[in-house]
């Protein structure tokens, strides 16, 4: 029998690798998910295979860098930002309704916990009914403005919850008032329980698991001040950000020790006049100015700019016990009352600081710019300089109108302005995003209340010092990158396709219009905001605007600055109360052979580590001084209960409406149950809720009028009612007018004053008219 012959097998075809996915495809693929997702899933799901995988690992790390994922232990991924929609949660507190309030397990994040609410008579199905410390495992929906409703799957234990408050000592029984916003009412702490604590301590407690509406227990486990001690407030919110007061030994020893340097192997600045402009009541002065007309013929009618920077670097060297407390700070803290420094007042107010008439070391930055504001080179120097003049905004603005003051300072500041009228031609061209947000001070009297509070002014001086503080910062990245030297960037990237979907669906509801064609810029944003202010919106607009912004943080790849509209930015004019300058003048140190006290080889590794960590800090300070800012303004308003307020709306969610009083600046809530007698839908897209009855409106950036109906300072909480009629649904109508005090208001053209000539020879019904594009 012929043997059978086996056909020749093919050769195998190899199969062409899929793409990478894009990120928007996998943010999708996350949001769809139902919870945590790994990078295997990611992998499976869309074909990547091989050496693909090493690519997909750099992009994922990318995205983390821009804030788009969070990369979690485990090799797991998740949304930043978003909570997974199957979550363990801890019951904090039990709120008038009997809506039970929660937050994630465990939560150890730098940013306040999201609000989520688990509804009375969900609650009350379960049985036993949960109650304060229980730990549930729920089902999430977003409600809107970092807020979640819960529904109960099953209990899972108990979570005990750490929190600060004040400590009563009663006959009855000891209590303790917890000092956060959302757990209320106040908790029993047994015999046995309150250590050392006596009335008045401000005490850090733990939650006794209980159950139901009896009740509240928990055990003091330190002590963190007294409440009657007139910076309490600030006490409170420094404790719950855990941000460090007290120097170590080593440090303050360190500092005493520091002594100025002598002038030689210095440039020698001295008899330039540098001048500082800073707030009138500033002792840590950063930054010095100098400028006068470029004697270069090549170059008419240009500038000569001297930035010049207080010199951390000499005193603070990598390694020492003043580096590494200064790290572990990663920036001043300005709260109402005091500042908490980065560094010891020997060196932040005396040693470093650029103080009037007296001899200190800087580096300077010594810059050439064109008659039309175009920088056309920069040095930079380690120099010693005396400040001939330390002026306020204030101060400096008067002399540039005519104000008195010596000849040469008159002359200096008029230099000065002249070179900032060229840069501001220049930036008018660059077009950074123009928000130009109010500003407020809380002023404090001598018995640590607050005793009124103002909006801060704005003069061409801030602007002066702001465009010439960016230019020098422009300048440090440039000379770093062009040196190859490892630097930490202060980056802000261009707002999540996401958040501009929400942006279009809400300007649309107003007739207005944000382009989807290519790469949205700044400029886009400020043509919506001329055409805002036109129409008398701006704050609305503004508002969602703001909210579309990525936030800014500090990392070493360098992704831009959005808001400034800048390729390349980096920190480098405050090292006094920054440790990201700090890095940076190290770095330059190092690039310009400079000297002492430049990076070394072991800086230069930890730079991606270090620029998380003072990110971290940072967010860290900013919650801290929002904490302090809410507790004393509600002190200052707790006796004008009552009292009627024009506000603007803030937020918008499910549970109610967060306003922001036009005359001091402090937030509140006003529950949805307050908003009248119907049925109000919350709308996440158009951030509105909408009158089921009526179709009226209550929208983000909408004018009210409000009454304050209480006002807690421990926790820092204000309740409003609302007064104002919701605005008529389907028009764009303006809300109360302060001027008429009618509720409502007069409807606005639906064309800006811009479009009116264009519209004049064919004339068109309103309804048929196309929205601006931007």
């Amino acid at each position: 029998m012929p043997e059978k012959k086996t056909p020749p097998r093919r050769p195998r075809q190899s199969a062409k690798p899929a793409a990478l996915p894009s990120k928007n495809d996998i943010v999708a693929f996350l949001n769809a998910a139902a919870g945590d997702t790994v990078r295997r899933d990611l992998a499976k799901h869309f074909g990547v295979k091989g050496t693909a995988r090493a690519e997909l690992r750099t992009l994922l790390k990318q995205m983390e860098a821009d804030g788009a994922i969070h990369l979690k232990t485990g090799k797991r991924i998740a949304v930043a930002g978003r909570l997974a929609p199957v979550l363990p949660i801890d019951v904090i507190s039990v709120d008038d309704d009997g809506d039970l309030e929660c937050e994630p397990a465990g939560w150890r994040e730098d940013h306040r916990a999201p609000m989520i609410r688990i509804n009375a008579t969900h609650a009350a199905k379960q049985k036993p009914t949960p109650g304060v410390g229980d730990r549930l495992l729920a089902r999430l929906t977003p409600a809107g403005d970092n807020s979640y409703d819960a529904a109960i799957i099953k209990e899972i234990g108990k979570g005990a919850h750490r929190f600060l408050a004040v400590y009563n000592a009663k006959r009855g029984g000891a209590t303790a008032d917890p000092v956060e916003r959302r757990a209320k009412g106040h908790f029993t702490i047994e015999p046995g329980d309150a250590g050392d604590a006596k009335d008045g301590d401000l005490v850090w407690v733990e939650t006794k698991n209980e159950r139901g509406y009896g009740p509240r227990k928990a055990r003091v486990r330190s002590i963190a001040g007294h409440i009657d001690d007139k910076h309490a407030f600030s006490t409170i919110a420094l404790a719950n950000q855990d941000i460090r007061t007290e120097f170590p030994a080593s440090v303050m020893d360190e500092a005493q020790k520091a002594q100025l340097p002598g002038v030689e192997d210095f440039t020698d600045l001295r008899d330039t006049p540098l001048f500082t402009i800073d707030p009138g009541d500033a002792k840590d002065h950063d930054d010095a100015v100098f400028a006068e007309p470029d004697p270069n013929p090549d170059n008419p009618g240009g500038h000569r700019v001297i930035v010049a920077i207080a010199d951390v670097s000499y005193f603070v060297r990598p390694g020492s016990a003043l580096d590494t407390e200064a790290l572990k700070r990663a920036n001043s803290v300005y709260l109402p009352d005091r500042v908490v420094p980065m560094l010891p007042e020997r060196l932040s107010n005396n040693l470093c600081s650029l103080r009037e008439n007296e001899v200190r070391p800087c580096l300077a930055v010594d810059m050439i710019i064109t008659a039309q504001g175009v920088k056309k080179s920069h040095r930079f120097v380690r120099a010693m300089m005396r400040s001939a003049a330390k002026l306020s905004y204030e101060e400096a603005q008067a002399i540039s109108e005519g104000g008195p003051a010596s000849p040469a300072i008159q002359t200096a500041v008029k230099n000065l302005y002249c070179a900032f009228k060229a840069r501001w031609s220049e930036r008018s061209k660059r077009a950074p995003l123009d928000l130009d947000l109010p500003e407020r001070k809380i002023i404090m009297n001598k018995a640590g209340r607050v005793e009124k509070v103002i909006k801060r002014e704005r003069f061409d001086a801030h602007r002066v010092i702001e465009e010439f503080m960016i230019l020098a910062n422009v300048a440090a990245a440039e000379t770093l990158e062009r040196a190859r030297t490892p630097l930490i960037y202060r980056v802000h990237d261009q707002p999540e396709e996401e958040a501009l979907k929400g942006v279009r669906e809400y300007l649309k509801s107003l007739d207005y219009s944000l382009s989807k064609g290519g790469a949205v810029r700044p400029a886009n944003f400020n043509q919506l905001l001329k055409i805002a202010t036109e129409r008398d919106e701006k704050e609305m607009v503004s508002e969602v605007v703001l909210r579309s912004q990525r936030q800014a943080k500090y990392t070493t790849e360098n992704l831009g600055h959005f808001g400034l509209n800048l390729p390349r930015y980096a920190h480098f004019t405050s090292p006094i109360r920054r440790y990201a300058d700090l890095t940076v003048h190290r770095a330059l140190v190092k690039a310009c052979r400079l000297g002492p006290g430049g990076q070394g080889a072991d800086e230069a590794k930890a730079l991606g580590d270090i620029a998380d960590q003072i990110s971290t800090l940072e967010r860290r300070a900013m919650a801290a001084e929002r904490e302090a800012n809410d507790r004393y303004l509600s002190a200052f308003l707790e006796a004008r209960i009552g009292a009627t307020f024009d506000a603007r709306i803030r937020g918008v969610t499910r549970f109610g409406l967060f306003v922001m009083l036009d005359e001091t600046g402090a937030d509140g809530f006003i529950p949805i149950r307050n908003l009248g007698n119907e049925y109000y839908r919350y709308e996440e897209a158009m951030h509105c809720v909408i009158g089921s009855a009526s179709g009226g409106v209550f929208r983000l950036g909408q004018e009210v009028r409000v009454k304050l109906a209480e006002a807690t300072p421990l926790t820092g909480g204000l309740r409003f009612d609302m007064l104002s009629n919701p605005l008529p649904g389907g028009q764009r109508r303006k809300s109360a007018s302060k001027k008429s005090g009618r509720k409502g208001a007069k409807k606005t053209n639906r064309r800006s004053a811009a479009a009116a000539p264009a519209k004049k020879k064919k004339k068109r019904r309103k309804s048929n008219a196309k929205p601006r594009q931007s």
